[in-house]
């Protein structure tokens, strides 16, 4: 698997994303969706990458900074066929360092609170996020988790 930063601009990506976008609008009601769209990612403030596999999108993430130390992760998907690969774990991972690289000191996230998003939460816990409160221009929303976690040097799992 390789993991690049992406302009967006291929029609891989683009499609990858609109199924992403797709399945989150029938998971979650539109006022609790928040993913972003292609203009939403191409903004200057987000850095996205995606994962191939033999030129095949399996993967993608993306930081959103929030102020000189904090980030939020954003748009991370996997291949709905290709789950349980480790395809999130290496992008987490690789998004983890990226940060610390960049000096960042706090990731957050916000996921789904369904069952449908516990695979997410429990990789998200397994790499030292915990829930906490809203963040940013975020409300409580019951159909949402809120994450965070501070960033020291060390190995990305760590």
């Amino acid at each position: 698997m390789k993991i690049a930063v992406d302009d967006l601009s291929g029609p891989e990506i683009a499609a990858f994303l609109a199924a992403h976008v797709r399945q989150m609008r029938e998971i979650t009601p539109l006022e609790s969706k928040h993913a972003l769209d292609l203009d939403g990612l191409r903004r200057p403030e987000v850095t996205f990458w995606s994962a191939t596999d033999e030129g095949r999108v399996v993967g993608c993430g993306a930081i959103k900074l929030l102020d000189g130390g904090h980030a939020e992760i954003k748009s991370m998907r996997t291949d709905p066929a290709l789950t349980r690969r480790g395809i999130a774990s290496g992008l987490l991972g690789h998004i983890i360092s990226e940060a610390r690289a960049r000096g960042l000191t706090r990731l957050s996230l916000e996921t789904g609170a369904a069952d449908f998003f516990a695979p997410a939460r429990a990789l998200y816990e397994k790499f030292g996020f915990e829930y906490c409160e809203p963040f940013a221009d975020y409300r409580e929303d019951p159909r949402s988790a809120f994450m965070t976690r501070l960033l020291a040097a060390g190995p990305a799992g760590a």
